[in-house]
């Protein structure tokens, strides 16, 4: 299971995203757009999307976060 999100230091969802992925010992790959923004245009592109956070599991992309979404993705 590989999870990267794309995430803001200043934004209330991405912070939550966080929070909810280190209480629930989620592993994943945090990449802070504000600091890569090569990897901002990439995600960007890819998804048509400029909100964040955007989170990538195995190449399932959601945008925004939703708890619901999450784990659905991980029981796959």
């Amino acid at each position: 299971m590989h999870i990267i999100t794309y995430t803001l230091s200043w934004c209330p969802h991405c912070q939550a995203l966080k929070e909810y992925l280190n209480k629930n010992k989620i592993q994943y790959e945090n990449i802070d757009v504000e600091k890569n923004e090569d990897e901002a245009e990439k995600i960007i592109e890819k998804t048509g999307q400029s909100g964040f956070p955007i989170i990538d599991i195995n190449g399932e992309i959601i945008i925004g976060f939703s708890e619901e979404k999450i784990k659905s993705l991980l029981k796959k």
